[in-house]
């Protein structure tokens, strides 16, 4: 277990980490010409310290809970304080009224005369001397644990206005990143729609990360997404069953090849608005469509888990999602069920 003495380092770091994020892609931004090609960059970019900002988020919620419990642990340790010094109040009390009862108030003069003889006054004057001491004693050991609990409890207040600090700071910098992101994303598909209407789509523009981080040789083709239109269902958006599985994810998401290949197409416009095709060995053939831009050129070979463009919502499209297709042959008509067949290659939706 870690030390907390080392606990209060970790949030402020994050804090710092975070900080960079949030200005890092403003200034990509600004070094952006309208929005041009470099918007998809940016996304790419933004999606990366979204989830930087993420991860260290709950990292720091993480700690935030840590130094809750320890806060409330203080907070129990208080009450049990507040509940001695109760007793002692108390014991207190019950000494002041003894003394009183037994005449412990009573003036040295008036012992004196009362006394039946020195021995008595002076076993008088040790048991009245004992019991000032007990009472002193306890009086000062009540006024040491008051101080003690006044200062525990400004030391917890602290704590957990320190601790809802961070939190809200931490929150505050994380909703910034994902601001500038969906703010990005619509750029980035604006700029895709504009392409489709004109019939001509942009180059492969080249995303940060192309190397490949696949742990097998079959990958999934978005990291985070959910399930909508699945292969063979019916809809109005299209003239019979649909051909592929549809995973629903935002604007900018980067899409990854499913496994090796080469991109055999390329293309804008149409149904599946910007979209590409990878022939895979065996002679499968993997299609990603309503693209809001692609990060590779036709001709290219690819690897599993390559990010190869980014996800949008183009041509006959309702809402952002990816249309990934899987055929025995490049062209539309010849499609299989994709998740029976990605299931077959160890990979399961």
């Amino acid at each position: 277990m870690r030390s907390p003495r080392r606990r209060p380092l970790l949030v402020p770091v994050l804090l710092c980490a975070l900080a960079v994020l949030v200005a890092r892609p403003t200034e990509a931004a600004d070094n952006v010409p309208g929005d041009g090609p470099g918007i998809s960059a940016q996304v790419a970019r933004l999606y990366q310290d979204a989830a930087v900002a993420t991860r260290q988020y709950e990292a720091g919620r993480q700690e935030a809970e840590i130094q809750r419990a320890k806060a409330e642990r203080h907070e129990a340790l208080l009450d049990h304080r507040r509940r001695e010094i109760a007793v002692m109040h108390e014991d207190l009390g019950r000494i002041a009224r003894a003394q009183y009862r037994s005449g412990g108030g009573m003036p040295l003069t008036a012992q004196l005369i009362l006394a039946d003889s020195p021995e008595e006054l002076m076993r008088t004057q040790h048991v009245f001397s004992r019991a000032g001491l007990t009472v002193d004693n306890a009086i000062d050991k009540s006024r040491r644990a008051e101080a003690r609990l006044a200062a525990d409890e400004a030391k917890a207040a602290a704590a957990w206005q320190e601790l809802e600090r961070r939190s809200v700071e931490l929150a505050a910098l994380k909703k910034d990143i994902e601001q500038k992101l969906e703010e990005a994303r619509w750029r980035l598909q604006g700029q895709a729609d504009a392409s489709v209407a004109a019939g001509s789509c942009a180059g492969a523009v080249r995303l940060e990360r192309q190397q490949s981080n696949a742990a097998g040789a079959w990958v999934v083709p978005v990291e985070t997404y959910e399930l909508s239109a699945s292969f063979g269902s019916g809809g109005e958006r299209w003239a019979n069953a649909h051909t592929g599985q549809d995973f629903a994810v935002p604007i900018g998401t980067p899409v990854r090849s499913v496994g090796t290949g080469r991109v055999v197409e390329v293309s804008c416009g149409g149904a599946f608005g910007i979209q590409l095709v990878i022939e895979h060995p065996g002679g499968y053939y993997s299609q990603y469509g309503h693209l809001a831009s692609v990060a590779v050129d036709q001709g290219e070979r690819v690897s599993p888990g390559q990010w190869i463009g980014q996800s949008g919502s183009t041509g006959n499209s309702t809402g952002p999602h990816l249309h990934f297709e899987v055929r025995v042959t490049p062209e539309l008509g010849s499609s299989v069920d994709p998740v029976p067949w990605l299931a077959e290659r160890g990979v399961q939706l």
